[in-house]
């Protein structure tokens, strides 16, 4: 019989936004990750230890993991996961999505601001993270003036102005900011957001600021730099930036694709190097990005070889491979299907036997199995999983062979819109 039900209880609203964003989407939380996570715990654990635990104690180590993973393997469950750890270390955190058109990695300043975007500091209790590199700088602001006096929160900002940096605009542009929220100066604060969010200002405005550029893609390279030089000063010990490949990549060019790979090979060198203090990178792909990006060019992939994928014997390995998780395929789903049950409980206020509805999992899991020939079974897993213990409300039961049957194919089915092609066909 499973233990689910006897952990500690969760919170019903945080338990309705689980449900409601996996049951939609089948995609994972924005919080309360971790009480769906399951078959990953030995890595991050090797991550939260080896590289998150040194950032946040010692301001010090700079590091790049690739992880690799098909479609629906977990990608950016898994960089959730991470920034949860990250974000109980008392890191920043920047999760960004990258695609060829949106967000290419070849174009440093659509990345930066994207990055930027992203930017969110470590929530309070229950409340959702503050998003965006300007709104994190002024709630930080906010809460070194509460928690050590205005005074010490204006000698932080000198000492910023004065610290060394890769990028004099960025560091200005964070210290007039940070003068303009002690201030109260409402103008002043508006105009170094926009220059931080990457509007246009007019020379004048730029001046206001002690300004004189606006960020550029030639500079972009240097404002990630740049941004993990500032943090300390402000009291956050590092960054966790992650990258998430969203879209395919069989429509690059080889320019392009050589131009991804060389982005890729400079972070790469630049956390090798410990060019900046603090800074974990991770980039998610699928293996089509390893093979069309990384294996094409031998000089990034000299740089991400490895005899083992990170794990407990090999900590410093550069490859994480989510394929080989702690869990048997079966086993996983069956797992993440009890510990959705216990939040479907705590959502929906309700009761259901866990012994029996395992039953009922276990016979989901399955039929899915032996249906699907790649990873995004899981996807399709989490939605019948949740449709089926809706089912089980109103009466409880074992469900027979047929239900099941039924409960897999609508679950598979549930992404796919009238008229939308066969996502399965692409691969």
């Amino acid at each position: 019989m499973s233990r689910q039900l006897s952990s500690p209880p969760i919170d019903k609203a945080l338990a309705a936004h689980i449900l409601a964003r996996m049951g939609e989407v089948g995609q994972p939380p924005e919080r309360g990750i971790d009480l769906v996570n399951v078959g990953n715990n030995g890595v991050l654990d090797v991550l939260d230890e080896e590289y998150l635990r040194p950032i946040a104690e010692e301001g010090r180590g700079s590091s790049f993991k690739l992880v690799q993973a098909h479609y629906g393997g977990g990608k950016t469950h898994f960089l959730h996961c991470v920034r949860e750890r990250a974000w109980r270390r008392g890191l920043a955190t920047a999760l960004v999505g990258l695609s060829p058109e949106e967000c290419p990695l070849d174009d440093p300043l659509r990345v930066w601001l994207a990055l930027g975007r992203a930017l969110s500091l470590a929530p309070v209790g229950a409340a959702a993270p503050v998003r965006g590199l300007d709104q994190a700088l002024r709630a930080r602001i906010f809460a070194l003036a509460e928690a050590e006096g205005e005074a010490a929160a204006r000698a932080r900002l000198r000492a910023l102005a004065r610290a060394p940096s890769e990028a004099p605009a960025l560091r200005a542009a964070l210290v007039a900011l940070g003068d303009a929220v002690l201030d109260g100066d409402l103008s002043k604060e508006e105009r170094a957001a926009a220059w931080l969010r990457g509007e246009e200002l007019s020379a004048a405005e730029l001046r206001a600021l002690g300004l004189r550029e606006l960020p550029s893609r030639a500079a972009a390279p240097r404002y990630l730099r740049a941004l993990c030089q500032a943090l300390p000063a402000l009291g956050v010990p590092g960054l966790l930036l992650g990258f998430d490949e969203l879209d395919r990549n069989l429509s690059l060019t080889e320019r392009r694709r050589a131009a991804v790979a060389d982005q890729l090979r400079q972070l790469v060198d630049l956390c090798g190097q410990e060019l900046v203090p603090g800074l974990l990178v991770i980039h998610a792909a699928p293996p089509e990005f390893l093979r069309l990006v990384v294996q094409e060019y031998p000089a990034l992939q000299q740089r991400l070889e490895a005899p083992r994928p990170l794990g407990a014997r090999s900590p410093q390995s550069p490859l994480i491979d989510l394929e080989r998780l702690d869990l048997t395929p079966k086993e996983l789903l069956v797992q993440i299907g009890l510990r959705l049950l216990r939040v479907f409980c705590a959502a929906r206020d309700v009761r259901l036997d866990p012994a029996l509805q395992e039953e009922n999992l276990r016979a989901l899991a399955d039929e899915l199995l032996a249906g699907s020939f790649e990873l995004a079974h899981r996807r399709a897993f989490v939605k019948a999983a949740i449709d089926l213990f809706f089912g089980q409300v109103e009466r409880e039961q074992l469900v027979d062979p047929d239900g099941i049957r039924r409960l897999g194919g609508e679950g598979g089915r549930l992404v796919l819109l009238p008229g939308a092609p066969d996502p399965f066909e692409r691969l």
